[in-house]
Protein backbone atom coordinates (compact mmCIF):
# COMPACT_ATOMS: atom_id res chain seq x y z
CA UNK A 1 0.00 0.00 0.00
CA UNK A 2 2.85 2.44 0.78
CA UNK A 3 4.31 1.88 -2.68
CA UNK A 4 0.93 2.52 -4.30
CA UNK A 5 0.48 5.70 -2.30
CA UNK A 6 3.91 6.91 -3.36
CA UNK A 7 3.19 6.27 -7.02
CA UNK A 8 -0.08 8.17 -6.66
CA UNK A 9 1.64 11.13 -5.05
CA UNK A 10 4.33 11.29 -7.72
CA UNK A 11 1.55 11.54 -10.30
CA UNK A 12 -0.03 14.38 -8.35
CA UNK A 13 -2.73 12.52 -6.40
CA UNK A 14 -3.52 10.91 -3.08
CA UNK A 15 -4.63 7.30 -3.12
CA UNK A 16 -8.41 7.65 -3.00
CA UNK A 17 -11.29 5.82 -4.71
CA UNK A 18 -10.56 5.43 -8.42
CA UNK A 19 -13.25 7.76 -9.73
CA UNK A 20 -12.16 10.62 -7.48
CA UNK A 21 -8.45 10.07 -8.22
CA UNK A 22 -9.02 10.56 -11.94
CA UNK A 23 -10.83 13.87 -11.60
CA UNK A 24 -7.69 16.10 -11.91
CA UNK A 25 -6.49 14.05 -14.89
CA UNK A 26 -9.88 14.40 -16.53
CA UNK A 27 -9.63 18.18 -16.13
CA UNK A 28 -6.24 18.03 -17.84
CA UNK A 29 -7.62 15.89 -20.67
CA UNK A 30 -10.48 18.38 -21.02
CA UNK A 31 -7.90 21.16 -21.45
CA UNK A 32 -5.92 19.13 -24.00
CA UNK A 33 -9.08 18.68 -26.04
CA UNK A 34 -10.11 22.30 -25.63
CA UNK A 35 -6.76 23.46 -27.01
CA UNK A 36 -6.92 20.90 -29.84
CA UNK A 37 -3.59 19.36 -28.81
CA UNK A 38 -2.30 17.00 -31.51
CA UNK A 39 0.71 15.52 -29.63
CA UNK A 40 1.60 15.04 -25.95
CA UNK A 41 5.36 14.89 -25.36
CA UNK A 42 5.94 13.00 -22.11
CA UNK A 43 9.42 14.02 -20.97
CA UNK A 44 10.76 12.00 -18.05
CA UNK A 45 8.28 9.19 -18.65
CA UNK A 46 9.73 6.64 -16.18
CA UNK A 47 7.70 3.45 -16.83
CA UNK A 48 4.77 5.20 -18.51
CA UNK A 49 2.60 6.09 -15.52
CA UNK A 50 1.66 9.49 -16.91
CA UNK A 51 0.70 8.20 -20.35
CA UNK A 52 -1.37 5.40 -18.83
CA UNK A 53 -3.17 7.90 -16.60
CA UNK A 54 -3.99 10.06 -19.63
CA UNK A 55 -5.36 7.03 -21.46
CA UNK A 56 -7.43 5.98 -18.43
CA UNK A 57 -8.82 9.53 -18.25
CA UNK A 58 -9.97 9.65 -21.86
CA UNK A 59 -7.04 11.01 -23.89
CA UNK A 60 -6.96 9.23 -27.25
CA UNK A 61 -4.42 11.35 -29.13
CA UNK A 62 -0.74 10.63 -29.90
CA UNK A 63 1.81 10.43 -27.08
CA UNK A 64 5.60 10.50 -27.44
CA UNK A 65 7.34 9.28 -24.26
CA UNK A 66 11.00 9.99 -23.50
CA UNK A 67 12.93 8.21 -20.72
CA UNK A 68 16.75 8.25 -20.44
CA UNK A 69 17.38 5.33 -18.04
CA UNK A 70 17.76 2.26 -20.29
CA UNK A 71 16.07 -0.35 -18.06
CA UNK A 72 13.10 1.96 -17.41
CA UNK A 73 12.87 2.78 -21.09
CA UNK A 74 12.69 -0.96 -21.86
CA UNK A 75 9.75 -1.44 -19.47
CA UNK A 76 8.11 1.69 -20.88
CA UNK A 77 8.41 0.34 -24.42
CA UNK A 78 6.76 -2.93 -23.42
CA UNK A 79 3.84 -1.05 -21.87
CA UNK A 80 3.41 1.09 -24.97
CA UNK A 81 3.74 -1.74 -27.48
CA UNK A 82 0.00 -2.48 -27.71
CA UNK A 83 -0.96 1.19 -28.23
CA UNK A 84 -0.42 2.32 -31.85
CA UNK A 85 -0.60 6.01 -30.90
CA UNK A 86 1.91 5.75 -28.06
CA UNK A 87 5.53 6.05 -29.31
CA UNK A 88 8.65 5.63 -27.18
CA UNK A 89 11.83 7.48 -28.14
CA UNK A 90 15.31 5.96 -27.73
CA UNK A 91 16.92 6.22 -24.28
CA UNK A 92 18.19 9.78 -24.05
CA UNK A 93 17.77 12.78 -21.78
CA UNK A 94 16.32 16.11 -22.82
CA UNK A 95 18.50 19.15 -22.19
CA UNK A 96 19.87 22.47 -23.45
CA UNK A 97 22.33 20.93 -25.92
CA UNK A 98 22.95 17.77 -27.87
CA UNK A 99 25.74 15.61 -26.46
CA UNK A 100 26.04 13.43 -23.36
CA UNK A 101 25.06 13.90 -19.72
CA UNK A 102 25.51 11.96 -16.45
CA UNK A 103 22.43 11.09 -14.39
CA UNK A 104 22.14 10.43 -10.67
CA UNK A 105 20.11 7.19 -10.70
CA UNK A 106 18.47 6.13 -7.45
CA UNK A 107 16.63 3.02 -6.29
CA UNK A 108 13.56 5.27 -6.19
CA UNK A 109 13.83 5.71 -9.95
CA UNK A 110 11.25 8.48 -10.24
CA UNK A 111 13.58 10.73 -8.20
CA UNK A 112 16.57 10.27 -10.55
CA UNK A 113 17.93 13.50 -12.02
CA UNK A 114 20.78 15.25 -13.76
CA UNK A 115 20.95 17.34 -10.57
CA UNK A 116 22.17 16.11 -7.20
CA UNK A 117 19.58 15.92 -4.41
CA UNK A 118 19.64 18.75 -1.90
CA UNK A 119 19.64 18.39 1.90
CA UNK A 120 15.84 18.44 2.27
CA UNK A 121 15.36 15.58 -0.19
CA UNK A 122 18.25 13.60 1.31
CA UNK A 123 16.64 13.96 4.75
CA UNK A 124 13.21 12.91 3.53
CA UNK A 125 14.47 9.93 1.54
CA UNK A 126 17.71 8.49 2.97
CA UNK A 127 17.81 5.98 0.09
CA UNK A 128 18.77 8.86 -2.19
CA UNK A 129 22.12 9.22 -0.46
CA UNK A 130 23.37 6.26 -2.47
CA UNK A 131 23.17 6.37 -6.23
CA UNK A 132 24.91 5.28 -9.37
CA UNK A 133 25.99 7.53 -12.19
CA UNK A 134 24.83 6.67 -15.68
CA UNK A 135 26.00 8.49 -18.81
CA UNK A 136 23.31 8.81 -21.46
CA UNK A 137 22.92 10.72 -24.73
CA UNK A 138 21.28 14.12 -24.41
CA UNK A 139 19.35 15.99 -27.10
CA UNK A 140 17.56 19.28 -27.43
CA UNK A 141 13.83 18.77 -27.84
CA UNK A 142 13.79 21.05 -30.88
CA UNK A 143 16.37 18.76 -32.55
CA UNK A 144 14.38 15.58 -31.91
CA UNK A 145 13.41 14.34 -35.36
CA UNK A 146 9.90 12.97 -34.64
CA UNK A 147 8.95 16.35 -33.16
CA UNK A 148 10.94 18.74 -35.35
CA UNK A 149 9.89 17.21 -38.66
CA UNK A 150 6.54 15.74 -37.66
CA UNK A 151 3.14 17.18 -38.61
CA UNK A 152 2.45 18.33 -35.04
CA UNK A 153 1.37 21.96 -34.72
CA UNK A 154 -0.33 21.98 -31.30
CA UNK A 155 2.07 20.23 -28.91
CA UNK A 156 1.60 19.78 -25.17
CA UNK A 157 4.93 19.33 -23.37
CA UNK A 158 4.95 17.54 -20.01
CA UNK A 159 8.25 17.54 -18.08
CA UNK A 160 9.00 15.49 -14.98
CA UNK A 161 12.78 15.80 -14.87
CA UNK A 162 13.39 16.46 -11.18
CA UNK A 163 14.61 20.05 -11.08
CA UNK A 164 16.10 20.10 -14.60
CA UNK A 165 13.01 21.66 -16.20
CA UNK A 166 14.60 25.06 -16.91
CA UNK A 167 17.46 23.46 -18.85
CA UNK A 168 15.05 21.34 -20.90
CA UNK A 169 13.01 24.44 -21.76
CA UNK A 170 16.23 26.02 -23.08
CA UNK A 171 16.41 23.17 -25.56
CA UNK A 172 12.85 23.70 -26.82
CA UNK A 173 13.36 27.26 -28.08
CA UNK A 174 12.64 26.60 -31.76
CA UNK A 175 9.40 24.79 -30.92
CA UNK A 176 7.62 27.51 -28.95
CA UNK A 177 5.39 28.55 -31.87
CA UNK A 178 4.09 24.95 -31.95
CA UNK A 179 3.80 24.33 -28.20
CA UNK A 180 0.39 25.39 -26.90
CA UNK A 181 0.76 24.03 -23.36
CA UNK A 182 3.32 22.90 -20.81
CA UNK A 183 3.15 20.87 -17.60
CA UNK A 184 6.01 21.39 -15.15
CA UNK A 185 6.91 20.14 -11.70
CA UNK A 186 7.20 23.23 -9.49
CA UNK A 187 9.26 23.09 -6.29
CA UNK A 188 7.81 25.02 -3.35
CA UNK A 189 10.88 23.93 -1.36
CA UNK A 190 14.24 23.35 -3.13
CA UNK A 191 14.82 19.61 -3.47
CA UNK A 192 17.67 19.48 -6.00
CA UNK A 193 20.87 21.49 -6.15
CA UNK A 194 20.66 24.31 -8.68
CA UNK A 195 16.98 23.95 -9.58
CA UNK A 196 14.77 26.93 -10.38
CA UNK A 197 12.02 27.40 -7.81
CA UNK A 198 8.28 27.74 -8.49
CA UNK A 199 8.36 31.56 -8.68
CA UNK A 200 11.15 31.52 -11.23
CA UNK A 201 9.41 28.91 -13.36
CA UNK A 202 6.06 30.73 -13.32
CA UNK A 203 7.81 33.97 -14.26
CA UNK A 204 9.64 32.21 -17.07
CA UNK A 205 6.43 30.76 -18.47
CA UNK A 206 4.79 34.18 -18.30
CA UNK A 207 7.70 35.63 -20.24
CA UNK A 208 7.10 33.04 -22.94
CA UNK A 209 3.42 33.97 -23.14
CA UNK A 210 1.91 31.11 -21.11
CA UNK A 211 -0.62 31.60 -18.32
CA UNK A 212 -1.36 29.26 -15.38
CA UNK A 213 -4.31 27.00 -16.22
CA UNK A 214 -4.30 24.24 -13.60
CA UNK A 215 -2.30 23.37 -10.50
CA UNK A 216 -2.22 19.74 -9.35
CA UNK A 217 -1.02 18.57 -5.91
CA UNK A 218 2.33 16.86 -5.75
CA UNK A 219 4.90 15.54 -3.29
CA UNK A 220 3.91 16.00 0.37
CA UNK A 221 6.24 15.62 3.36
CA UNK A 222 4.55 12.91 5.42
CA UNK A 223 5.57 14.21 8.86
CA UNK A 224 4.52 17.84 8.48
CA UNK A 225 1.89 17.46 5.71
CA UNK A 226 3.69 20.31 3.93
CA UNK A 227 3.44 20.27 0.15
CA UNK A 228 6.93 20.38 -1.35
CA UNK A 229 6.06 20.19 -5.05
CA UNK A 230 3.07 20.76 -7.28
CA UNK A 231 2.47 20.44 -10.98
CA UNK A 232 1.75 23.63 -12.90
CA UNK A 233 -0.09 23.42 -16.23
CA UNK A 234 0.28 26.41 -18.52
CA UNK A 235 -1.34 27.29 -21.84
CA UNK A 236 -1.02 30.12 -24.31
CA UNK A 237 -4.41 31.75 -23.98
CA UNK A 238 -4.17 33.09 -27.52
CA UNK A 239 -3.91 29.46 -28.71
CA UNK A 240 -7.51 28.61 -27.83
CA UNK A 241 -9.23 27.57 -31.06
CA UNK A 242 -11.89 29.94 -32.33
CA UNK A 243 -15.16 29.34 -30.54
CA UNK A 244 -13.55 27.84 -27.43
CA UNK A 245 -13.27 29.81 -24.19
CA UNK A 246 -11.25 29.51 -21.03
CA UNK A 247 -14.27 29.99 -18.78
CA UNK A 248 -16.59 27.13 -19.79
CA UNK A 249 -17.70 24.78 -17.02
CA UNK A 250 -15.44 21.75 -16.63
CA UNK A 251 -16.92 18.65 -18.20
CA UNK A 252 -15.00 16.31 -15.85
Amino acid sequence: MKLLRRFARRLGFELVPLGKAREPARRLVNALERFAVDLVVDGGANEGQYARLLRASGWRGPILSIEPIPELRARLARRASSDPLWTVAPAFALGPRTGEIALHVFAESDMSSVLAPGPVLARLSPALRSSRRVSVPMIRLDELEPVRSGPWRRIFLKLDVQGYEAAVLDGAAALWPRIVGVQLELSLVPLYEGETDWRGMIDRMAGLGYVPWLFLPGYVEPGSARELQMDGIFFREDALPRGATGTDHDRG
